[in-house]
């Protein structure tokens, strides 16, 4: 598999950058045999994808170089942990890759599980919201199972905020440390908000499960999360909140109502108004909203409200795009 992967560029960055002489080298394991099936279980891994994890893990353990290649990957995506923006990513592997390349950073995550939960101690993270956050990884299986039929990860480079110490999930919503960058910390400072680039900030995220996000429920998590900061996090205010995401896409205004749960969330926002073009987003809500891209527009089912704003809007010519809000935490 690593010829495969020197051959794709973003692999054979990834390789590059995990050579870094600065980055320490941690030990890293997977669990036994007979232990796997109950991490994977508390990860909210589907059972489905169980028997095939345990078949790869002694397929990954059987290979030297891709031993090796684990405990380089655990490395460089804990190096700076907890520091937003830092560390090494994980890039999606190609196609030539296998089953293996499809779940490679399943492993990578459970390797590192063990130094994840000891931060999480470290800072003081109630359990319970530790392994709420953790199951996310469950969830990125369940979604590529819904898509594609096959274990694996979908967009492996998502969880590693997870187990980086950068993201939690506090009721509803997740919310996750960053930096602000130039294009937001500038986009803030001309609206008049006291910030910049590299300030830090709160990314609000909304899962696709958890049922509504109803105003009830966005009230409690932005509740939950200013206690959990101020609490776990004190040394790094976080007083404002970001988003980015097409459901702050003003033009859904066009076709819920205002009562609704996505326009009362909007509700919660200022968008940033950009001087340069937005791209168009129009893959983005057919993948959130009917779990994929790959079915014909024609045969998605049009049942609640905001189905039909996505397909109607894109019927008639028009274009989605990635709304940037921020808000007072």
């Amino acid at each position: 598999m690593l010829d495969v992967l020197k051959g794709d560029e973003a692999c054979a960055d990834w390789l590059a950058a995990l050579d870094d002489p600065a980055i320490p080298a941690l030990p890293a394991a997977l669990p036994g045999a007979l232990d796997l099936p109950d991490v994977l279980l508390d990860l909210a891994v589907p059972h489905e994808d169980i028997n095939e994890l345990l078949r790869l893990r002694a397929e990954l353990l059987a290979s030297p170089e891709l031993r090796a290649l684990l405990a380089r990957a655990v490395s460089g995506l804990l190096w700076h942990s907890g520091e937003p923006g830092r560390g090494v990513g994980l890039p999606e592997f190609p196609a030539a890759a296998g089953a293996l390349g499809r779940s490679f950073a399943v492993f990578v995550f459970v390797a590192a599980l063990p130094y994840t939960r000891a931060h999480h101690r470290e800072r003081g993270i109630p359990d319970d919201v530790s392994r709420r956050t953790l199951a996310d990884l469950g969830r990125n299986l369940a979604v590529h199972r819904r898509r594609f039929g096959t274990t694996g990860l979908l967009v492996p480079w998502w969880p590693t905020r997870h187990f980086r110490g950068e993201l939690y999930q506090l009721g509803r919503l997740q919310f996750e440390r960053v930096r602000l960058g130039r294009r937001t910390g500038e986009g803030l400072a001309a609206a008049g908000v006291p910030v910049g680039p590299g300030d830090p900030a709160i990314s609000v995220h909304i899962p696709d499960f958890r049922g509504p996000m109803s105003p009830e429920a966005c009230d409690d998590a932005f509740a939950r999360a200013r206690e959990f900061f101020a609490r776990h996090f004190p040394e790094e205010p976080a007083g404002l909140a970001v988003c980015q995401s097409w459901l702050l896409d003003r033009q859904l205004r066009k076709y819920l109502l205002a009562e609704s749960n996505i326009i009362r969330f909007q509700d919660r926002f200022d968008v940033l108004r950009r001087a340069e073009e937005p791209e168009e987003e129009d893959d983005t809500p057919i993948v959130f909203v009917f779990g994929g891209s790959e079915t014909p527009r024609e045969l998605l089912p049009r049942r609640t409200s905001v189905q039909r704003a996505v397909l109607d809007h894109l019927d008639a010519g028009g274009h989605w795009y990635t709304g940037h809000g921020w808000c007072r935490m």
